[in-house]
């Protein structure tokens, strides 16, 4: 079973450091989810996160970075991307940017694509990259398509027996994916809502950002693409306005939902109806929902404004068709 460690204890950096520098993918907290963290440029520690979490290999991965320098040395950056990366970095933007020749982002990281995602995290994350001096890839910490991680214990539960090495750094303050932006010329394309709204981009950029008409499972350019993800054991149902017997509910905004009383469980994400704390929450409370040996996952209506748009991307792909 995987170690797990502290950030705040003063060893945690250096056995990191030392576990990445023998090609072991390792799980990190960052502002968003639980990454599971491997040498970009290594192809073995690449290929181990593969295995370890058990994804697709068209599937590409978010190359993270500790500085815009270390970002430069690997794609090629418009006015339009230093501008976003200005406004943004660190935090949740993911930036999708020609590959520069140079790059040294293995190709298994990329799935093959001339272009690579990249990510600057806040925190701890950032450390260990800067003191790696190498990008880490880091996908979710979780088997592929199933619910992300936002303690270092939903790690445990889920890769704790395939991985070495956890790094606690508490619950994850914005608890959803980052938001990924296709960066085309003078064009911005959105590839995944997540914890930047669309609406601040557009007013930094002082454009639209354009939403594909749809996500085809089959052209894959971006992580979080795949139309069935995140995915419980339970059967999660959309837009409930009622509750069946023996369902956990998941509801927003504090509004009950007819026939609660026969609910195995009751959670809101938000009473108040605050976005941040509702996506903070998302994961979290499908992983106990899940855990509770429900017959079913009723989710109440949720905004589409704001981090509104990310959760229900997550709520609908985790209710998508299993294959």
């Amino acid at each position: 079973m995987a170690r797990t460690l502290p950030i705040s204890d003063p060893d945690t950096l250096a056995v990191a450091i030392e576990a990445l520098r023998r090609g072991e993918p390792i799980a990190v907290p960052t502002e968003t989810v639980y990454g599971l963290a491997a040498d970009a440029t290594n192809p073995e520690a690449i290929t181990r996160i593969y295995e370890a979490k058990g994804r697709p290999r068209f599937n590409p991965l978010i190359a993270h970075v500790s500085d815009i320098e270390m970002a430069k040395a690997h794609v090629v950056f418009s006015p339009l991307a230093d501008k976003l990366a200005e406004a943004f970095w660190p935090g949740p933007l993911t930036l999708v940017l020609p590959l520069n020749p140079s790059a040294k982002i293995h190709p298994l990281a990329t799935a093959g694509l001339a272009t690579a995602a990249l990510r600057m995290p806040q925190g701890f994350a950032r450390e260990i990259i800067a003191a790696f001096g190498q990008p880490l890839a880091a996908p979710s910490a979780n088997r592929s398509g199933r619910v992300s991680p936002t303690t270092a214990a939903h790690v445990a539960d889920d890769l704790g027996d395939k991985i070495s090495l956890i790094l606690d750094g508490g619950s994850c303050r914005v608890g959803v994916e980052s938001t990924i932006l296709s960066v085309e010329g003078d064009h911005l394309r959105l590839l995944r809502p997540g914890g930047i709204a669309a609406k601040d981009i557009e007013d930094i950029a002082g454009m639209a950002v354009e939403r594909p008409v749809q996500q085809s499972g089959n052209m894959v350019i971006a992580p979080g693409m795949l139309a069935s993800h995140y995915a419980p054991d339970s059967a999660l149902r959309l837009n409930a306005s009622a509750v069946r017997p023996g369902e956990a509910v998941i509801r927003f905004g504090g509004a009950q939902i007819p026939g609660e009383e026969e609910a195995s469980v009751v959670m809101d994400l938000s009473p108040t109806g605050d976005l941040r704390e509702a996506a903070a929450n998302l994961f979290d409370f499908i992983k106990r929902a899940d855990a509770a040996g429900v017959v079913g996952i009723a989710v109440a209506p949720v905004p589409m404004h704001g981090l509104g748009e990310a959760i229900n991307d997550r709520l609908s792909r985790a209710a998508a068709p299993r294959e």
